[in-house]
């Protein structure tokens, strides 16, 4: 299928999708929109950046055409999204859809007035986009009824399992009705996903475009080896080299990513952070500038790695590595998005080896190097503690210098590092981005 006016979308839909530049549609669209707009339930697995909002969005929205005002308190059709960002960015996009229509597109997220979220409820919605703790707190106050769903959407429901929602999927399921269209979107296939699919899903339509684990084919990887203390100015260095364009910057934890972002700021560079201490005003004021280009770093942790939509984000760095492999991808794909190419940079420490090694295992590719020289006697160490543990039963033994990790998933290695990054300078002062 080589054009949207192939799919059978009303006028008002094939408008917006004027309006929007768009005319060609992507893998993930040519297959998923035609059975989704036939009404069958629909699983649909592809990498982040590769249009999975427009896939399930445009049928939905077809099917909710001319079907006049929904009644006070009703939803007509559900999307449930992982992370406060992910929600605004679905929303965005169907409100772009919607545009000048009488549909209404309205969210439910943390952190916001549960008072002015229950009067907008309270009007009843064609469209609730929400993420599942927030949209449990107005069904146990009664804000709202899903007796009328006609849709049920779960987009990036890898994650939401990854993030202990299926506790709260299951409570909002027996809220909705058994006759429904239910279209669940994942980048990533597991056990668990499959039961969530036979659970939820009745004879669905399987769509995939990408397998699982794949990065998006422009996206240039490579891995630069380098001690978890010089990581600092490393990235200095790199950032200094295309100060013009948007880097987004992933650390492991909410501490690390704040104190990277200022020690930046400290160094010249217009950086910002989100993560999970930060509000959802100060997130979105956040996002809002780097969307703007008012800042060209964005220091981030992984509740940004699925909420970013932001086409001109150029590279991505992986300041630490993921302890989930998956989350990888999912962290590169916020660059080549919309069909441009992209640049994702990983450092690597001594103690991240092991991360690295399961990263190349999921990718099925092996990183280019960029510079630095890999750790040898890191990888020996790790293949002698994993014999040590398998001999053990599992519980691998000690000594052999193989580090303790702590509660935190850091070794003391890392977390000397961070200690030490607020001490380095890089070796050439950058001007402000």
């Amino acid at each position: 299928m080589t054009d949207f006016s192939m799919l059978g979308l009303n006028p008002g839909l094939m408008s917006a999708i004027a309006r929007m530049g768009l005319d060609t549609p992507t893998p993930i669209q040519a297959r998923a929109i035609p059975p989704a707009m036939e009404g069958r339930d629909l699983m649909g697995l592809a990498q982040t950046g590769t249009g999975k909002t427009l896939a399930f969005g445009l049928p939905l929205l077809h099917g909710l055409t001319g079907l006049g005002r929904p009644a006070p308190g009703t939803v007509r059709a559900l999307i449930l999204a992982p992370t406060r960002e992910l929600v605004a960015q679905i929303a965005d996009s169907l409100r772009a859809l919607a545009e000048g229509g009488p549909l209404k597109v309205v969210t439910v997220v943390g952190g916001a007035s549960l008072n002015r979220q229950s009067e907008r409820l309270s009007r009843g919605t064609d469209v609730l986009v929400a993420t599942p703790g927030r949209l449990i707190d107005l069904l146990d106050r009664r804000a709202l009824t899903l007796a009328e769903a006609r849709v049920l959407v779960l987009d990036e429901a890898d994650q939401m399992l990854d993030m202990g929602f299926i506790h709260a999927l299951r409570k909002i399921a027996r809220h909705l009705p058994e006759r429904r269209q239910t279209m669940l979107f994942s980048a990533t296939m597991s056990k668990d996903m499959n039961e969530i699919a036979e659970t939820y899903l009745h004879r669905p339509v399987r769509v995939q475009v990408n397998p699982p684990g794949q990065p998006v084919d422009k996206i240039g990887q490579a891995v630069h080896f380098v001690s978890q203390g010089d990581k600092a100015a490393l990235l200095a260095e790199y950032l200094a080299k295309h100060a013009d364009e948007s880097a987004l910057v992933f650390a492991r934890t909410k501490h690390g990513a704040e104190k990277l972002m200022k020690l930046l700021v400290s160094w010249g560079f217009a950086a910002g952070s989100i993560h999970g201490n930060k509000s959802q005003g100060q997130r979105e004021r956040t996002l809002a500038a780097f969307r703007a280009g008012e800042m060209k770093v964005l220091v981030a942790t992984d509740v940004a790695a699925r909420g970013i939509d932001i086409p001109l984000v150029a590279h991505v760095y992986n300041y630490d590595l993921p302890n989930v492999p998956e989350n990888y991808v999912h962290r590169i794909g916020r660059t080549a998005r919309a069909g441009r190419s992209g640049r994702a940079m990983a450092f690597c420490a001594p103690a991240e080896m092991a991360d690295l090694r399961a990263i190349e295992k999921l990718t099925r590719q092996q990183i280019e190097v960029a510079g630095g020289t890999p750790w040898p006697g890191q990888m020996a160490e790790e293949a002698r503690t994993k014999a040590r543990k398998a001999n053990a039963g599992g519980r691998g033994a000690g000594g052999g210098g193989q580090s303790k990790r702590a509660p935190s998933g850091r070794s003391p290695a890392q977390r000397e590092g961070e200690k030490n990054a607020g001490r380095r300078r890089p070796r050439r002062r950058s001007k402000a981005a």
